[in-house]
């Protein structure tokens, strides 16, 4: 592989072209806008408001009387009245305070608005503020006679139960914690739940810490009746927009490329930008679940405001549809939603408004009263957020309405004033707007602690009335054979209060699936255990219930309830061992046992050492080696002992083995005493079963590794005499070099030495003795290796040039080297003398300075001239897509993907904004100016003095692998790592293109561009 391969284009997706390069968006009149979008046949679109009226609007809601409301943004992207500490280069900034929450807090200029359309024309003429003076506000719900407003970083509550529009007093903080560093990726969406939860989303350049409760990106769910507050599921993207579907399904946005939506579980643990956020928050997850699959991918990476059409206006094909905008793309999208065992996929299904306007910017989606689909409209040029030192245009923003042709206006309606009876009517509506307004407006009348005399007895006709309803509720619930109805009923039931363990007995027995899935949802929510009885209706249950959909509810319902009723739930599903091939079960079934596993140990443990579970592949492929890894890294006698006894019940030899790999991974996780270098000490009888079965199988190299390890000296010496013997085959000399580099000892270096700089050895064996060199820190390796240098050829003075620029001292002693004429500075490329600048050493930069003269970036002019040279280049013929091809495979493909070809080092180029050619050229120029979290170099520092730089490709409770732009993989264990920094370089060099002849870019830029 050539050494600039796959740099020439690592382009940051995330990269924005505001290096004063001229923005070609249109910038349309509202109306002019209109007439140039096209909507799917059957379709029309138009202007419900624009600006002045509404401006920057990132989310809008319809409230129970059938009105807009519209958060206006304007505050984005800085907090009033907070001062900036520090600010990174992804806009991420710390403040000098937590501002308190408004009112006593810094007046912001974001403001929620009613919208008003008073001549009747569909269009909203008036507005009126119900909150102003707000300070990053991103989301709305209505409810329980209030606004809940989200107004980072706080959940507030502003009440008005007079419903005139005005809160009745200042906010009730229901909650603080939300993180503020970046105003595009905090918590917003706020949505309500069926089951009367209230949830909301968390982008992925924030920490929020609420309660105790520490995360990035994830679905969180706050209570407002029981106040209690939780992470629904940890993961995601920067998601913004989140929805239920008929059963109860929840789903949410995301950013990631190629896909549009996860299915969120209940505990569920979710793919995150793992490089730049660390690893899941429970370390011992041992897994985690990705996007929905989705096929026919179009548009840009990110989708915002997602729902699921469950209205009554479009044509009926559209029900069930995933319906979301695309912020890059400039359009609103329908996919649709296809069954995957317990979970879902989702495909493209067609593009219901391309706005063929650039300045399009979709914020939110919300369906109305009239079954139409709404959208905001951020309107600007700008499609990222920015500096936050940039000059932003806050004068623009529209909202649409998006409806079948022939839509009729809705008829005006006010829950507030409908009868109990009439709002249970609402619930068989064909709209999910009415039904899930009839279930709020009943929660509203709810009776207060205060409401009530000492008798309890209700006092209003509206309780009255709620507990009729309740009783019909009860009965549709049970009896209705519409699985609809009875789940609708079931969710309003619980909300009103009426949900209990005499009712749940006779839900498990319901026809319907969806029933018995949120009977068991519901069980779970309090975290508190059932009573006995329940327990055992739920083990009885646990081994009969034929739907997929409620055995994936049990387990998680299995990690909320107390080990003694969970286990037998899952010992259950163990010994009936057929979920173990779907997507989410088996992890989520290791995630209920997890759970208990330590607190709970012998309720677990009793369950694990049983004959019967070598028959369930569940048991022996998933739940079992992750058991063992469990243990093994919590790492106490108690652990020790637990890992012997399921070893020795397995079955036989070849079972025990199989375990090897994932004992061994938990020990590497285990807290490391006395030294982070040196691995935690394992109980005497666990090690001396370890050398016992070595010593059976000394070939195999996971008891081998474990033997090193343990520095047991028969098998160091054993090894390393294999590695050093020339007639050995040369893939087992790679692999057992491998195995010794964590092991290594200094008397070892001069035979490595030899075979390193011998000419007759296997290149591949000498680059594998060169790695294991590296791990020492020897002063007589590094005056062998300079002496010797001069008479290396290319390939492995390029690995010896990698060795010296590894530590500090071999860096300086290689510069001195060269500083004192014993080699030429033309012997070290440029590309690796850079790694110097890691050190920073002002003696050893001033001696890179002194022989390869100065490093540093081009100044801002310089690459906006680099630009306007090659966009003349590019505009003086046209490319070959073909020719660009072959280009892209040449110098891109080692670390990117485009059209499902290459490698998954870089960013995949499928979804980047190809055809923007001042976006490509500014990435090649300048590749380090913005570059997307999950793409960042990093800078790592181990304890024994290396420093090592790359991407980080995979990073877990053991220790993390870092990629170079040659895809050259180091893996550090975490213990030994002193420091992790990011890095402020990207891994592509600024001056690559270079090496392109303009023909070629063209070339290239032809392929890049092309659909």
């Amino acid at each position: 592989m050539p050494r600039t391969a796959c740099r020439v284009c690592l382009i940051a997706i995330g990269l924005l072209a505001h290096l004063a390069i001229t923005a070609f968006g249109q910038g349309y009149s509202p109306d002019e806008a209109v007439k140039r979008m096209k909507v799917a046949d059957g379709f029309e679109v138009s202007v419900v408001a624009s600006e002045p009226l509404v401006r920057q609007p990132v989310a809008i809601e319809f409230d129970d009387r059938g009105r807009l409301w519209v958060i206006q943004y304007l505050q984005y992207p800085n907090p009033a009245g907070l001062k900036r500490v520090q600010v990174d280069r992804f806009s991420r900034t710390k403040y000098d305070r937590v501002p308190e929450p408004p009112p006593k807090g810094p007046r912001g200029v974001d403001r929620i608005t009613i919208l008003e359309d008073t001549d009747g024309d569909g269009r909203m003429d008036r507005g009126r503020d119900f909150i102003d003076g707000l300070n990053l506000t991103t989301g709305i719900a209505f409810g329980h006679g209030g606004v809940f407003v989200l107004n980072v970083p706080y959940l507030l509550f502003y009440p008005d139960r007079n419903r005139d529009d005005v809160p009745d007093g200042d906010p009730e903080v229901l909650l603080s914690g939300f993180g503020m560093e970046d105003a595009h990726s905090v918590a917003n969406s706020l949505t309500f739940g069926p089951d009367g939860w209230l949830y909301g989303c968390q982008g992925s350049t924030v920490t929020a810490n609420v309660r105790g409760i520490e995360f990035q990106q994830g679905v969180w769910r706050y209570h407002p009746l029981t106040r209690a507050f939780e992470l629904f599921c940890e993961g995601g993207g920067n998601s913004w927009g989140l929805d239920f579907d008929r059963v109860g399904n929840l789903f949410y946005s995301t950013n990631w490329g190629g896909h549009v939506l996860l299915h969120g579980v209940q505990g569920g643990s979710f793919v995150k930008a793992f490089a730049k956020h660390g690893a899941l928050h429970n370390p011992h997850a041992y897994g985690f679940f990705d996007h929905a699959p989705h096929k026919n991918f179009r548009g840009g990476h990110v989708t915002v405001g997602g729902i699921v059409y469950q209205g009554d206006s479009f044509p009926e094909s559209f029900r069930g549809k995933y319906i979301s905008g695309d912020l890059l793309g400039h359009g609103v999208y329908w996919h649709n939603i296809e069954q995957r065992g317990s979970t879902i996929q989702t495909t493209h299904g067609g593009e219901l408004l391309v706005a063929n306007d650039s300045w399009f910017a979709p914020t939110d989606v919300t369906m109305g009263p009239n079954g139409a689909i709404y959208v905001s409209d951020w309107h600007d040029s700008r499609t990222a957020h920015p500096d936050p030192d940039a000059e932003w245009d806050r004068s623009n923003g529209r909202i649409y309405c998006i409806a079948a042709k022939g839509t009729k206006p809705a008829v005006p309606i006010d829950f507030s004033k409908l009868s109990a009876e009439e709002l249970l009517k609402r619930h068989s509506h064909r709209s999910q707007w009415y039904v899930r307004h009839a279930r709020q407006e009943l929660a509203r009348r709810l009776p207060q602690k205060h409401d009530a005399p000492a008798s309890g007895q209700p006092t209003n006709d509206h309780s009255l009335a709620l507990r009729a309803s309740v009783e019909k509720q009860r009965q549709t619930a049970l009896n209705d054979g519409d699985e609809t109805a009875a789940l609708e009923a079931l969710w309003t039931l619980n909300v009103c209060g009426g949900f209990d363990e005499a009712l749940a007995f006779k839900l498990l027995d319901s026809p319907h699936a969806a029933v018995r899935m949120w009977t068991v949802r519901l069980l779970g929510d309090p975290k508190q255990a059932v009573s006995m009885a329940m327990a055992h209706r739920l083990d009885d249950f646990a081994e009969q219930d034929p739907s997929v959909h409620v055995r994936q509810q049990l387990a998680c319902t299995a990690a909320r309830l107390p080990a003694h009723q969970a286990m037998p739930v899952i010992n259950a599903n163990i010994n009936r061992d057929i979920d173990s091939a779907d997507p989410y079960l088996p992890l989520l079934w290791w995630w209920a046992v997890e759970r208990h596993s330590v607190s709970e140990r012998d309720e677990v443990m009793k369950r694990f050492v049983r004959p019967s579970l070598w028959k369930s592949k569940l048991g022996r492929e998933t739940l079992l080696p992750r058991l063992v890894r469990r243990y093994a890294a919590e790492g106490t006698a108690a652990d020790h002992a637990s890992c012997l006894q399921l070893l020795r019940a397995a079955p036989n030899d070849d079972e025990r083995d199989r375990l090897l790999a994932s004992l061994l991974a938990g020990w590497r996780e285990a807290p490391r005493e006395p030294s982070p270098t040196t691995l935690a000490l394992l109980s005497p009888e666990l090690t001396e079963w370890i050398v016992s079965r070595w010593q059976t199988k000394p070939e195999d190299s996971t008891l081998l590794s474990f033997t090193l390890g343990l520095k047991y000296r028969p098998a160091y010496d054993r090894t390393l005499k294999e590695c050093l013997n020339p007639q050995a085959d040369a893939s087992r000399r790679v692999a057992l070099l491998a195995l010794v580099a964590d092991a290594v000892e200094p008397v070892s270096a001069e035979p490595l030495l030899a075979v390193m700089l011998s000419a007759t050895e296997p290149e591949a064996v000498r680059s594998a003795a060169a790695s294991v060199l590296a791990r020492l820190n020897s002063a007589a390796v590094t005056a062998t290796l300079l002496s010797a240098f001069p008479k290396l050829s290319s390939k492995p003075k390029s690995q010896t040039i990698e060795l010296f620029l590894g530590r500090r001292a071999s860096a300086a002693a290689l510069l001195k080297f060269v500083d004192q004429g014993h080699l030429k500075a033309s012997d070290i490329p440029v590309d690796q003398v850079r790694r110097v600048a890691l050190f920073e050493d002002r003696d050893l930069d001033a001696l890179v300075t002194k022989h390869w003269g100065k490093l540093g970036a081009a100044s801002r002019e310089e690459k906006l001239a680099e630009v306007r040279r090659l966009n003349n280049d590019l505009r003086a013929a046209g490319g070959n897509v073909e020719a660009g091809k072959a280009i892209y495979k040449k110098h891109c493909a080692a670390c990117h993907q485009i059209f499902g070809e290459g490698t998954k080092l870089g960013p995949d180029l499928t979804t980047a904004n190809r055809k923007d050619r001042d976006y490509l050229l500014i990435s090649l120029v300048d590749p380090s100016v913005v570059i997307r979290k999950e793409f960042l170099s990093h800078v790592v520092q181990t304890v024994d003095g290396r420093v090592l730089s790359g991407m980080i490709v995979e990073r877990n409770d053991a220790g993390l692998t870092i990629a170079n732009a040659k895809n050259e993989r180091v893996t550090v264990a975490v213990a030994n790592i002193e420091e992790l920094r990011e890095s402020p370089v990207s891994l592509m060099a600024d001056d690559l293109y270079r090496q392109l002849k303009p023909q070629e870019l063209r070339d290239l830029f032809a392929y890049l561009a092309k659909d």
